[in-house]
């Protein structure tokens, strides 16, 4: 066992330092433990096994949601969101930051990316709350945090790769999201209430007068929430009214991004051909890291690394939440130098059993891994969310590492919660989906 291991690390390892893609890096290493320890066909299976794990339905969904987030990215969603959003974040300690907060709420519960809801919201809102006078610490730091929602709150494009990887229900998933995801924006906006009462001058004086803007006019600014919520119906409402699987709720819901750009006048021959070149992109690297971490699975599991690796760990008689803490560190190592699908991708086979010989449900550990790729998108220097308020800001790394560290630990300590307290991730689907 412990040759077969260590060639797996040698092949992983060795494929990525030759500068291969995470994908082809995980089916190398697949091919490579298959010739040597198996005796199992791998040139007559394979082909077969692309067949079968590209064809499945839950997968059919990841597409369509990267589709819809193509057409959403060149919309004026972020402009709507924020003047439908602003009159209203007005009444609280913070102001126009909380706009940051429940603007990455709403598109995340419409795009099912992280990166995309940070720069769709981004791009509006920092231009405005900086040009207004609001500190660029909490502005910045607060837009980076609850860029990450884009994970959580479902739709998911994470949720979905990790119910493919874990056979896993997408919808179950989707639904155990919407509580955590509720509650971590919640904290959020909670920290930047509190922030800005102990640190006033983070927000601009002149941003008190928003507290004595007539009713009429709140009322007034919610039509611009409209195609936002349109699209909300669209994907979530007809998933939990009965009317479609995720797969065809997300098609509805490229349909209705379609319709929101065409309405808007954003949509453009050309557009339309960066759209389409966009989201087939998106997907051919996404499905590459899919097959090689679902053909890696089933090698590992076929020469039994996982029970192997399971069995050692209980054998140390951790506790659960000891072991939470250490995938916690885990997960923040490996976030420095990979993006959150390569490490689902790459750990998954082996920390699953662990999670589940703990007694963690694969729902609750769903959430998990949600949560700690959401921290990897903040975790310098591979984030992605980084790279995205970097080229709005053109603010250091450094700059933006301080700013959005409350955030960071915000997650952490959100995480040790669940952990705690299972049932606030197991609780909604349980009641809905049995």
């Amino acid at each position: 066992m412990g040759a077969i291991v260590a060639s797996l690390f040698a092949f992983l390892f060795g494929t990525l330092a030759l500068g291969a893609w995470i994908g082809i890096a995980l089916l190398t290493t697949a091919i490579g433990l298959g010739w040597f320890f198996t005796g199992i066909p791998i040139d007559k299976l394979f082909p077969q096994y692309i067949f079968n794990i590209l064809t499945t339905p839950d997968l059919v969904a990841l597409p369509l949601f990267i589709l819809m987030g193509e057409f959403l990215f060149r919309t004026k969603l972020s402009e709507a969101l924020f003047t439908g959003l602003a009159p209203w974040a007005g009444l609280l300690p913070g102001r126009l930051l909380h706009v940051n907060v429940v603007g990455c709420s709403i598109f995340a519960a419409i795009s099912g990316s992280s990166a995309a809801t940070t720069q769709v919201v981004g791009r509006m809102t920092l231009k405005e709350l900086l040009a207004r006078g609001y500190s660029p610490e909490i502005a910045i730091g607060s837009l980076a945090g609850a860029g990450t929602l884009g994970f959580l709150i479902p739709p998911s494009t994470v949720m979905i790769m990790y119910g493919v990887l874990a056979n896993e229900s997408v919808l179950r998933l989707f639904t155990a999201g919407f509580i955590p995801g509720l509650l971590l924006s919640a904290v959020f906006g909670a920290w930047i209430m509190l922030r800005t009462t102990l640190k006033p001058e983070l927000v601009p004086e002149s941003e008190r007068a928003m507290r004595h803007m007539p009713l009429r006019d709140r009322i007034a600014a919610l039509k611009d929430l409209a195609p936002a919520l349109f699209l909300i119906v669209c994907v979530l409402g007809s998933m939990y009214g009965g009317l479609a699987t995720p797969s065809e709720a997300a098609a509805l819901g490229v349909l209705g991004a379609f319709a929101v750009s065409l309405s808007q006048g954003a949509l453009t021959l050309r557009g339309l051909r960066d759209i389409l070149l966009g989201a087939v992109q998106t997907c051919s690297v996404m499905g590459v890291i899919i097959l090689g971490a679902s053909v890696l699975g089933n090698i590992t599991s076929i020469l039994g690394i996982p029970a192997a690796v399971a069995s050692t760990v209980t054998e140390w008689n951790l506790s659960p939440i000891v072991l939470i803490l250490a995938l916690i560190v885990l997960y923040l190592i490996l976030g420095t130098a990979l993006e959150g699908f390569s490490m689902i991708a790459t750990t998954l086979p082996v920390v699953l059993p662990l999670v589940e010989a703990a007694g963690f449900d694969k729902v609750w550990f769903g959430i998990f891994i949600v949560l700690v790729v959401e921290m990897a998108q903040i975790t310098p220097p591979v984030a992605f969310n980084f790279a995205i308020i970097q080229n709005i800001t053109g603010r250091s790394t450094a700059f933006i590492a301080r700013v959005t560290f409350p955030f960071l630990l915000i997650m952490i300590g959100f995480v040790i919660l669940l952990a705690l307290f299972p049932g606030i991730v197991t609780f909604l689907p349980d009641l809905l989906l049995g």
